[in-house]
């Protein structure tokens, strides 16, 4: 989340000077550029016009960023006007475009030069098999038949992009009741935590806040926090968060507030006022802005609030045993206790659900006018807040509790007892809602009537604030988010990449969708398929129906609450589909990906929703060795995946082609490392033997990677410009393609081959979010550097390329190579050169505070090249006896033979 790494204190930068600009703003109609409805990825969308124009299409203007897409579905839209919504259909509610021809046709021809290019570059290697040595040409060859392939696996799903804008104007106009009630379907909002250090608090409670406050009819939506360790410090968080949004969200509807996370809005130093009432705005926002301090204060207090709360009790407690943790009302923490005991500790508890606030009624309630007791207006604000669950599930030693994807299931389970919504949202602790109509988008593409039905789920870009402004690390991973998801955008859509993403419930329960599914099927049938839990399986016909719009939560009387602990004990899932067929995925690293592989397989399909502002944002991690550890886990889980009964390969008919290559692709990536690694520390046979050549004539080996890597480079500038990325983002996306294959994906590989012979394989080391910096320093663990075994890869392949390049300076000055020979050494330093500079940002990262001078890192290498070169020449002057520097004659000129020293 934006602001919120930087910890309690970064909101104080927010001072009263910022409403005092923002007003200011809105009086020079600065606030006339704010997001609208129909507003999105930064251009408006094409609108119909409203005055009877006989069904034309006005075109408005668009930003630069997407000047080169066009609209492609203008014939069906005209056609939906024309029919009027006469026949009961829905209306089209997302807009289809294209990438333009001028950059489409180059884009796919230069593809298929490349891929010519590739095919003739293998004909010619094995027309002249020729090397220094015949064992190196033959892993050369097995390489780069593998990077040709993957390349195309690549490449193939990216020559059919598409991006969809969902049409909230006219959403709004379908869907929105002139008296204030909606007809729009209703949402289940998932949230995921586990403790309250590691993932800071501030995180999740301002995650909560902003889904709180969403612009989304309140009595349509509902929150589910789960809190996988049982921590009191979370519910009684959860308890302040209440009391907190009483004021907060008021302010937002009242003040058009974007974002609606707390933290993230008061670090921003000037925001474009786009309410109603800007005379207010001033006093509002800076009692908004004490209070929220307040709040932070209390949610940092309850660390020692709850202890001590806890030994009053325990003092008055006759009874002897373990000290118990106590909650507010006088009663035990069902929990996991500050002290553990049996029964409450981490792996070893009871299952908890706590209604934290009551599902709204469906008439608007207006707050009170501005008075001594009421110091802001909200006469004309909506008070009700949606309804919002604490959830702990049940757990018992020796039980495999299958982490994240365990927990999400339950609180599929639970949800479906207390609002059974038809489509749910997950979020991870560290993300929120940037954008308050996000949901309404997402529900653009599932009530749509063309694809909507088959939308299994709708997958948003996660974007990251934090982030160091030349993203290091590569933590936006736009190229990914940006060209791979829009390609696949075109086929079957996106992948789901774990947070941000809306789904259809009834594709969770492992149905197929309509157009594969027969008017007959029975949906739930005597097996224990969702388990033994009638109230659930009587939920989940109900589920099916996405026009339901009317949230009805059950009374929690006796009955519930046994039906609500028996869907969370750890027993319920022994011979279930969940975990397989039903819900998300078990057993593989990275479960977002195979559950969304599962239901594209199943023949559903997603969509990708890119709009701005962002829909959500959270943290990354802009440590590096913590940022290797994440991409660790996503590379080992991606072979974990290939080699599981869920390898795209195996997968049946109702996966896409084109989708199975890219799942391919995505799957079996790491294995690149394989050969990728044995070509950066080639260089090392240089250091000792002098010149060696794995595909002789060299000259036109070298010839055949230009033009491959200068296609490469062409076909890259072509999709920045479609894809809106800057060439830094380009940059970065291959240099840290490098870095993790160096670092990274042979680790997986290892994990992998392991695993397949039957032992444990590697661990992988969950993410730790951002926290708080003691220095003032904002990006403080960016220089920090975290000794771990991955970093050693890395630095060998630096160590090598360094020493590669010295000695080869060392080797020219001593003597013995003609000038062709310089030449082709030339053109190996030139590969060395590149080497260095793709691992550039792991370099700086290994210097730490001195990565703040870049030039520090040149230095060092300089001075590491003449160390290298000069060990190099007292080396060979050993071995003979002097130093000689000697050059050959070549090219009709005659040199000098020799200076003896």
């Amino acid at each position: 989340m934006g602001s919120l790494a930087a910890g309690n204190g970064t909101a104080g930068h927010a001072s009263n000077g910022v409403a005092d600009h923002a007003l200011a703003l809105e009086m020079n109609g600065a606030g006339n550029g704010h997001s609208k409805a129909g507003v999105v990825a930064g251009r408006e969308a094409p609108v119909l016009q409203a005055n009877g124009g006989g069904g034309k299409i006005k075109k408005k203007k668009i930003s630069p960023k997407d000047k080169y897409w066009v609209a492609a579905d203008d014939g069906e839209v005209a056609a939906a006007i024309q029919d009027g919504g006469e026949d009961g259909r829905r209306p089209l509610l997302y807009w289809n475009f294209k990438v333009k021809a001028v950059l489409l046709y180059p884009y796919r021809l230069l593809s298929l030069i490349r891929l010519v290019a590739i095919v003739l570059f293998f004909i010619w290697r094995v027309r002249h098999p020729y090397a220094d040595g015949m064992w190196l040409w033959w892993i050369s060859m097995v390489g780069d038949l593998w990077f040709g392939v993957t390349w195309l696996l690549n490449q193939v799903a990216k020559l059919s992009p598409v991006k969809r804008v969902p049409d909230l104007a006219l959403l709004k106009q379908q869907f929105d009741l002139a008296d204030g009630n909606s007809n729009l379907p209703i949402l289940d909002v998932f949230i995921n935590t586990v403790d309250p250090i590691n993932e800071p608090m501030i995180y999740t409670m301002n995650s909560i806040l902003s889904i709180l406050a969403a612009d989304y009819p309140v009595d349509k939506h509902a929150c589910y926090l789960s809190d996988d360790g049982g921590s009191i410090i979370h519910y009684d968080g959860l308890l302040e968060t209440a009391k907190f949004a009483a004021l907060w969200v008021p302010f937002c509807r009242k003040h058009s507030i974007e974002p609606r996370a707390p933290e993230s809005y008061f670090s921003v130093k000037t925001h474009p006022y786009t309410g109603n009432t800007p005379e207010e705005f001033l006093n509002d926002h800076r009692h908004v802005y004490r209070e929220y301090d307040e709040f932070k204060c209390r949610l940092d207090a309850l660390f020692i609030v709850i202890p001590k709360r806890s030994d009053g009790y325990n003092h008055s407690d006759t009874k002897e045993g373990a000290k118990a943790t106590w909650m507010a009302d006088g009663t035990q923490w069902p929990g996991t206790w500050i002290e553990p005991a049996k029964n409450h500790k981490r792996g070893d508890h009871d299952g908890i659900v706590k209604v934290m606030l009551k599902h709204p009624g469906h008439e608007p309630e207006l707050g009170l006018p501005a008075s001594t007791n009421n110091l802001l207006d909200f006469s004309s604000v909506d008070l009700r807040l949606p309804m919002l669950v604490y959830i702990s599930r049940e757990k018992r030693p020796g039980c495999d509790h299958q982490k994240k994807a365990g927990a999400m299931n339950v609180q599929l389970r639970v949800s479906a007892l207390l609002t059974n919504a038809p489509f749910i949202i997950n979020f991870d602790c560290d993300h929120y809602v940037n954008n308050s109509k996000a949901f309404r988008a997402g529900i653009c593409f599932m009530l749509d009537r063309r694809e909507g039905d088959n939308t299994a789920f709708v997958q948003f870009p996660q974007r990251f604030d934090d982030v160091d402004p030349t993203d290091r690390y590569c933590n936006h991973n736009r190229v990914f988010f940006d060209a791979t998801l829009l390609g696949l955008n075109g086929i079957q859509g996106p992948s789901f990449v774990g947070t941000g993403c809306m789904f259809r419930r009834f594709a969770l329960y492992g149905t197929d969708p309509p157009r594969w599914r027969s008017d007959d099927v029975k949906i739930v049938d005597s097996s224990k398929k969702f388990g033994s839990s009638l109230s659930f399986m009587s939920s989940i016909p109900a589920s099916a129906n996405q026009e339901r719009s009317i949230m009805s939560p059950p009374a929690l009387e006796e009955s519930v609450m046994a039906d609500l602990a028996d869907v969370m004990t750890c027993a319920y899932e022994d011979g279930t589909e969940f975990g397989r067929e039903v819900g998300w995925v078990y057993n593989i690293a990275t479960e977002d990906v195979v559950t969304g592989f599962r239901l594209h397989r199943n023949g559903w399909r997603s969509m990708y929703c890119r709009m701005e502002p962002d829909a959500f944002a959270g943290t990354a991690p802009i440590n590096l060795t913590e940022r290797l550890y994440q991409i660790l886990r996503w590379s080992g889980g991606s072979l974990e995946m290939f080699f599981s009964r869920y390898c795209p390969l195996l997968a049946g008919g109702r996966l896409h082609p084109m989708q199975r290559i890219a799942y391919a692709n995505m799957t079996a990536y790491p294995v690149s490392s394989i050969f990728l690694v044995f070509y950066l520390l080639f260089p090392v046979i240089w250091i000792f033997r002098g010149q060696f050549y794995i595909q002789k004539p060299f000259p036109t080996y070298v010839l055949y990677l230009v033009i491959v890597i200068v296609m490469t480079e062409l076909i890259g500038v072509i999709e920045i410009k479609w894809a809106g990325l800057t060439m830094l983002d380009w940059i970065r996306n291959e240099q840290f393609y490098i870095v993790g294959a160096t670092a990274v994906y042979p680790t997986a590989v290892l994990h992998m081959v392991l695993k397949l012979f039957g032992f444990k394989g590697v661990s992988f080391k969950l993410t730790a979010k951002q926290v708080a910096s003691s220095t003032s320093d904002k990006f403080a663990e960016l220089y920090a550097v975290q000794w771990a075994p991955l970093l050693i890869p890395t630095m060998v392949v630096i160590a090598v390329n360094v020493c590669a390049i010295g000695a080869s300076i060392g080797k020219a000055i001593f003597g013995g190579w003609s000038l062709m020979q310089m030449a082709d050494a030339g053109l190996g330093l030139l590969f060395n050169a590149w080497i260095l500079v793709l691992i550039y940002p792991f370099a700086l990262g290994m210097i730490g505070w001195w990565s703040k001078r870049p030039y520090v890192l040149f230095i060092m290498l300089i001075i590491a090249f003449i160390v290298i070169a000069m060990l190099d020449i007292a080396i060979q002057s050993m071995r003979s006896g002097f130093v000689r520097f000697h050059f050959k004659s070549s090219g009709g000129a005659t040199f000098p033979t020799s200076w003896g020293l």
